[in-house]
């Protein structure tokens, strides 16, 4: 049991420095991403979405939408596309950690 706990708590860790990376190579603070609200308006800025779809997270079946279309244009905003958009959004634990130390750099679309 305590192994498994480990495990657990390693991918976690893992999973945290990941996102603080893409963060910080989106010029925001990496910390942002440890405060629940806070990481998801950087995330809102880093996609180059207003703040104001923060609300329409909150609402169900809206929010998968939202998050949908918050992913494409994360991956777009570094040079990936939607396929990279859709492993982002079923398989983050891989497709976060690619995002932050693989070749992708941070270029805002207007």
């Amino acid at each position: 049991m305590t192994f498994v706990v480990l495990i657990y708590v390693g991918i976690i860790v893992f999973c945290i420095a990941a996102l603080w990376t893409v963060f910080t190579k989106a010029n925001q603070p990496g910390w942002g991403c440890l405060i629940p609200i806070y990481n998801l308006i950087l995330l809102l800025r880093i996609a180059g979405k207003p703040g104001w779809w923060f609300v329409l997270c909150l609402i169900p079946l809206v929010n998968i939408v939202i998050v949908i279309m918050i992913y494409i244009a994360l991956a777009k905003n570094f040079g990936k596309g939607g396929g990279f958009a859709a492993g982002l959004l079923f398989l983050p634990f891989i497709f976060f950690p690619m995002l932050a130390w693989g070749d992708a750099r941070y270029s805002p679309q207007p």
